[in-house]
Protein backbone atom coordinates (compact mmCIF):
# COMPACT_ATOMS: atom_id res chain seq x y z
CA UNK A 1 0.00 0.00 0.00
CA UNK A 2 1.32 3.42 -0.95
CA UNK A 3 1.00 6.59 1.13
CA UNK A 4 0.37 10.28 0.61
CA UNK A 5 2.04 12.79 2.94
CA UNK A 6 -0.19 15.45 4.50
CA UNK A 7 1.22 18.95 4.87
CA UNK A 8 2.05 18.31 8.54
CA UNK A 9 4.22 15.32 7.60
CA UNK A 10 1.74 12.57 8.57
CA UNK A 11 1.59 9.73 6.06
CA UNK A 12 -1.90 8.53 5.05
CA UNK A 13 -2.56 5.37 2.98
CA UNK A 14 -3.70 6.32 -0.49
CA UNK A 15 -6.43 3.66 -0.51
CA UNK A 16 -8.51 3.00 2.60
CA UNK A 17 -11.57 0.99 3.53
CA UNK A 18 -14.86 2.85 3.94
CA UNK A 19 -17.57 1.64 6.33
CA UNK A 20 -20.54 3.83 5.40
CA UNK A 21 -23.90 2.01 5.76
CA UNK A 22 -22.38 -1.09 7.37
CA UNK A 23 -24.47 -0.74 10.51
CA UNK A 24 -24.85 -4.38 11.55
CA UNK A 25 -22.25 -4.86 14.28
CA UNK A 26 -21.22 -8.41 13.43
CA UNK A 27 -21.03 -7.69 9.71
CA UNK A 28 -19.01 -4.52 10.28
CA UNK A 29 -16.51 -6.36 12.50
CA UNK A 30 -16.15 -9.07 9.87
CA UNK A 31 -15.71 -6.58 7.03
CA UNK A 32 -13.08 -4.49 8.80
CA UNK A 33 -11.22 -7.65 9.85
CA UNK A 34 -11.26 -8.89 6.24
CA UNK A 35 -10.12 -5.50 4.96
CA UNK A 36 -7.13 -5.45 7.29
CA UNK A 37 -6.29 -9.03 6.28
CA UNK A 38 -6.40 -7.88 2.64
CA UNK A 39 -3.78 -5.25 3.39
CA UNK A 40 -5.84 -2.14 4.12
CA UNK A 41 -4.36 0.04 6.83
CA UNK A 42 -6.73 3.02 6.66
CA UNK A 43 -10.20 2.43 8.10
CA UNK A 44 -12.76 5.21 7.71
CA UNK A 45 -15.73 5.50 10.06
CA UNK A 46 -17.85 8.27 11.62
CA UNK A 47 -20.04 8.85 14.63
CA UNK A 48 -22.99 9.14 12.25
CA UNK A 49 -22.28 5.72 10.73
CA UNK A 50 -23.25 4.15 14.06
CA UNK A 51 -20.50 1.54 13.74
CA UNK A 52 -17.54 2.95 15.67
CA UNK A 53 -17.83 0.23 18.32
CA UNK A 54 -17.71 -2.53 15.72
CA UNK A 55 -14.75 -0.89 13.99
CA UNK A 56 -12.97 -0.65 17.34
CA UNK A 57 -13.56 -4.32 18.11
CA UNK A 58 -12.19 -5.33 14.72
CA UNK A 59 -9.11 -3.15 15.26
CA UNK A 60 -8.53 -4.73 18.64
CA UNK A 61 -8.69 -8.27 17.24
CA UNK A 62 -7.08 -7.81 13.80
CA UNK A 63 -3.55 -8.71 14.90
CA UNK A 64 -1.95 -5.62 13.34
CA UNK A 65 -0.13 -3.18 15.68
CA UNK A 66 -2.09 0.01 16.29
CA UNK A 67 0.74 2.20 15.00
CA UNK A 68 0.48 0.52 11.60
CA UNK A 69 -3.19 1.47 11.25
CA UNK A 70 -4.67 4.82 10.22
CA UNK A 71 -8.12 5.39 11.75
CA UNK A 72 -10.43 8.18 10.63
CA UNK A 73 -13.65 9.23 12.32
CA UNK A 74 -15.88 12.27 12.01
CA UNK A 75 -17.81 14.81 14.06
CA UNK A 76 -21.54 14.99 13.28
CA UNK A 77 -23.48 18.27 12.84
CA UNK A 78 -25.39 17.72 16.08
CA UNK A 79 -22.11 17.86 18.02
CA UNK A 80 -20.65 20.98 16.41
CA UNK A 81 -19.44 23.81 18.63
CA UNK A 82 -16.37 23.98 20.85
CA UNK A 83 -17.52 22.21 24.02
CA UNK A 84 -19.73 19.72 22.19
CA UNK A 85 -16.85 18.74 19.90
CA UNK A 86 -14.55 17.97 22.82
CA UNK A 87 -17.26 15.77 24.36
CA UNK A 88 -18.04 14.06 21.04
CA UNK A 89 -14.37 13.32 20.47
CA UNK A 90 -14.04 11.66 23.87
CA UNK A 91 -17.14 9.60 23.11
CA UNK A 92 -15.76 8.45 19.76
CA UNK A 93 -12.38 7.67 21.30
CA UNK A 94 -14.01 5.59 24.04
CA UNK A 95 -16.39 3.85 21.63
CA UNK A 96 -13.52 2.94 19.33
CA UNK A 97 -11.43 1.83 22.31
CA UNK A 98 -8.42 3.84 21.15
CA UNK A 99 -5.89 6.18 22.75
CA UNK A 100 -5.72 8.50 19.75
CA UNK A 101 -7.28 9.12 16.34
CA UNK A 102 -5.19 9.47 13.20
CA UNK A 103 -7.60 11.79 11.38
CA UNK A 104 -10.60 13.62 12.83
CA UNK A 105 -12.94 15.36 10.39
CA UNK A 106 -15.80 17.84 10.58
CA UNK A 107 -18.34 15.67 8.79
CA UNK A 108 -20.52 18.38 7.23
CA UNK A 109 -20.20 22.14 6.56
CA UNK A 110 -23.22 22.91 8.74
CA UNK A 111 -23.84 23.98 12.33
CA UNK A 112 -21.14 25.69 14.38
CA UNK A 113 -18.23 24.17 12.54
CA UNK A 114 -16.05 27.16 13.43
CA UNK A 115 -16.39 26.35 17.10
CA UNK A 116 -15.80 22.71 16.23
CA UNK A 117 -12.64 23.62 14.37
CA UNK A 118 -11.20 25.52 17.33
CA UNK A 119 -11.77 22.41 19.44
CA UNK A 120 -10.09 20.27 16.78
CA UNK A 121 -7.09 22.59 16.81
CA UNK A 122 -6.85 22.00 20.55
CA UNK A 123 -7.10 18.22 20.12
CA UNK A 124 -4.37 18.36 17.49
CA UNK A 125 -2.11 20.47 19.69
CA UNK A 126 -2.69 18.05 22.57
CA UNK A 127 -1.58 15.23 20.19
CA UNK A 128 -4.67 13.07 20.71
CA UNK A 129 -5.26 13.40 16.96
CA UNK A 130 -2.48 13.19 14.40
CA UNK A 131 -4.30 15.20 11.75
CA UNK A 132 -7.51 17.21 11.44
CA UNK A 133 -9.64 18.02 8.47
CA UNK A 134 -13.09 18.50 7.02
CA UNK A 135 -15.53 16.64 4.82
CA UNK A 136 -17.93 17.88 2.15
CA UNK A 137 -16.55 21.44 2.22
CA UNK A 138 -17.04 23.27 -1.07
CA UNK A 139 -14.19 25.52 -2.29
CA UNK A 140 -15.55 28.76 -0.86
CA UNK A 141 -16.21 27.26 2.57
CA UNK A 142 -12.81 25.63 2.62
CA UNK A 143 -11.02 28.87 1.69
CA UNK A 144 -12.96 30.82 4.30
CA UNK A 145 -11.97 28.30 6.99
CA UNK A 146 -8.33 28.24 5.87
CA UNK A 147 -8.06 32.02 5.98
CA UNK A 148 -9.68 32.51 9.38
CA UNK A 149 -8.17 29.78 11.55
CA UNK A 150 -4.78 29.13 13.07
CA UNK A 151 -4.42 25.65 11.56
CA UNK A 152 -5.62 24.78 8.05
CA UNK A 153 -7.41 21.50 7.40
CA UNK A 154 -5.02 18.78 6.34
CA UNK A 155 -7.69 16.81 4.45
CA UNK A 156 -10.99 17.57 2.72
CA UNK A 157 -12.97 14.37 2.11
CA UNK A 158 -15.42 15.03 -0.71
CA UNK A 159 -17.43 13.19 -3.35
CA UNK A 160 -15.21 12.50 -6.37
CA UNK A 161 -15.71 9.98 -9.17
CA UNK A 162 -15.78 9.98 -12.98
CA UNK A 163 -19.25 11.57 -13.10
CA UNK A 164 -18.29 14.33 -10.62
CA UNK A 165 -14.61 15.10 -10.96
CA UNK A 166 -14.39 18.26 -8.82
CA UNK A 167 -11.70 19.96 -10.93
CA UNK A 168 -12.13 23.40 -9.37
CA UNK A 169 -12.22 22.02 -5.83
CA UNK A 170 -9.00 20.11 -6.42
CA UNK A 171 -7.24 23.24 -7.68
CA UNK A 172 -8.32 25.16 -4.59
CA UNK A 173 -7.16 22.39 -2.27
CA UNK A 174 -3.80 22.26 -4.00
CA UNK A 175 -3.41 26.03 -3.59
CA UNK A 176 -3.98 25.74 0.17
CA UNK A 177 -2.02 22.54 0.72
CA UNK A 178 -5.13 20.54 1.64
CA UNK A 179 -5.10 16.86 0.61
CA UNK A 180 -8.28 15.65 -1.12
CA UNK A 181 -9.78 12.29 -0.27
CA UNK A 182 -12.58 10.81 -2.37
CA UNK A 183 -15.66 9.35 -0.78
CA UNK A 184 -17.89 7.46 -3.20
CA UNK A 185 -14.92 6.98 -5.58
CA UNK A 186 -16.98 4.38 -7.47
CA UNK A 187 -20.03 6.70 -7.61
CA UNK A 188 -21.80 4.43 -5.11
CA UNK A 189 -22.51 2.19 -8.13
CA UNK A 190 -24.85 4.80 -9.61
CA UNK A 191 -25.44 5.46 -13.32
CA UNK A 192 -24.42 1.85 -14.07
CA UNK A 193 -20.77 2.81 -13.63
CA UNK A 194 -19.58 -0.79 -13.67
CA UNK A 195 -21.22 -1.33 -17.07
CA UNK A 196 -20.12 2.00 -18.56
CA UNK A 197 -18.83 1.37 -22.09
CA UNK A 198 -15.75 3.57 -21.71
CA UNK A 199 -14.70 1.92 -18.47
CA UNK A 200 -15.51 -1.60 -19.63
CA UNK A 201 -13.36 -1.10 -22.73
CA UNK A 202 -10.43 0.09 -20.63
CA UNK A 203 -10.91 -2.74 -18.14
CA UNK A 204 -10.82 -5.33 -20.92
CA UNK A 205 -7.69 -3.78 -22.40
CA UNK A 206 -5.81 -3.83 -19.08
CA UNK A 207 -7.35 -7.11 -17.90
CA UNK A 208 -8.71 -5.39 -14.83
CA UNK A 209 -12.18 -4.73 -13.42
CA UNK A 210 -13.99 -1.47 -14.10
CA UNK A 211 -13.62 -0.63 -10.40
CA UNK A 212 -9.86 -1.07 -10.65
CA UNK A 213 -9.73 1.22 -13.67
CA UNK A 214 -11.64 3.92 -11.79
CA UNK A 215 -9.46 3.61 -8.69
CA UNK A 216 -6.34 3.74 -10.84
CA UNK A 217 -7.71 6.92 -12.44
CA UNK A 218 -8.06 8.44 -8.97
CA UNK A 219 -4.54 7.33 -8.07
CA UNK A 220 -3.03 8.92 -11.18
CA UNK A 221 -4.84 12.15 -10.30
CA UNK A 222 -3.17 11.99 -6.88
CA UNK A 223 -6.43 11.46 -5.01
CA UNK A 224 -6.62 9.07 -2.02
CA UNK A 225 -9.81 7.00 -1.94
CA UNK A 226 -11.93 5.01 0.53
CA UNK A 227 -13.93 2.49 -1.52
CA UNK A 228 -16.50 0.39 0.33
CA UNK A 229 -17.49 -3.19 -0.29
CA UNK A 230 -18.60 -6.07 1.90
CA UNK A 231 -17.06 -8.70 -0.40
CA UNK A 232 -13.53 -9.89 0.32
CA UNK A 233 -12.69 -10.51 -3.34
CA UNK A 234 -13.64 -6.93 -4.18
CA UNK A 235 -11.60 -5.65 -1.22
CA UNK A 236 -8.56 -7.36 -2.72
CA UNK A 237 -9.32 -6.09 -6.22
CA UNK A 238 -9.83 -2.50 -5.06
CA UNK A 239 -6.32 -2.24 -3.64
CA UNK A 240 -4.69 -4.05 -6.55
CA UNK A 241 -4.26 -1.01 -8.78
CA UNK A 242 -0.52 -0.38 -8.67
CA UNK A 243 0.63 -2.78 -11.40
CA UNK A 244 -0.78 -0.99 -14.44
CA UNK A 245 -1.24 2.56 -15.66
CA UNK A 246 -3.61 4.54 -17.83
CA UNK A 247 -2.27 6.53 -20.75
CA UNK A 248 -2.98 10.24 -21.17
CA UNK A 249 -5.57 9.38 -23.83
CA UNK A 250 -7.27 6.93 -21.47
CA UNK A 251 -7.26 9.48 -18.65
CA UNK A 252 -8.83 11.98 -21.06
CA UNK A 253 -11.52 9.46 -22.01
CA UNK A 254 -12.55 9.17 -18.36
CA UNK A 255 -12.31 12.94 -17.94
CA UNK A 256 -14.93 13.27 -20.69
CA UNK A 257 -17.44 11.44 -18.47
CA UNK A 258 -17.68 14.40 -16.07
CA UNK A 259 -21.21 15.76 -15.49
CA UNK A 260 -19.82 18.55 -13.28
CA UNK A 261 -22.48 18.06 -10.62
CA UNK A 262 -23.46 15.52 -7.99
CA UNK A 263 -26.38 13.19 -8.42
CA UNK A 264 -25.84 11.75 -4.93
CA UNK A 265 -25.88 14.76 -2.56
CA UNK A 266 -26.12 18.45 -3.44
CA UNK A 267 -24.48 20.32 -0.58
CA UNK A 268 -25.48 23.64 -2.15
CA UNK A 269 -29.18 22.84 -1.73
CA UNK A 270 -31.16 24.22 1.21
CA UNK A 271 -32.95 20.85 1.30
CA UNK A 272 -29.63 19.15 2.05
CA UNK A 273 -28.94 21.65 4.83
CA UNK A 274 -32.38 20.98 6.31
CA UNK A 275 -31.98 17.23 6.05
CA UNK A 276 -28.49 16.99 7.56
CA UNK A 277 -29.29 19.41 10.37
CA UNK A 278 -32.33 17.28 11.21
CA UNK A 279 -30.38 14.03 11.59
CA UNK A 280 -29.79 13.28 15.29
CA UNK A 281 -27.44 10.44 16.21
CA UNK A 282 -28.11 10.60 19.95
CA UNK A 283 -30.67 12.01 22.38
Amino acid sequence: MQDVTLYNGVKMPIIGYGTLQITDRAQCEQCVTKAVACGYRLIDTAAAYMNERAVGEAIKQCGVPREELFITTKLWVQDAGYDNTLKAFETSLKTLGLDYIDLYLVHQPFGDYYGAWRAMERLYQEKVVRAIGVSNFSPERLVDLCMNQEIKPMVNQIEIHPFYQQTEALKVMEAYGVTPQAWGPLAEAQKHIFQDKTLVKLAEKHRKTTAQVVLRWHYQRGIPTIPKTIHKNHMAENRDVFDFSLSDREMDAIAAMDLAHSEITDHHSFCTAQQLNSVKIHG
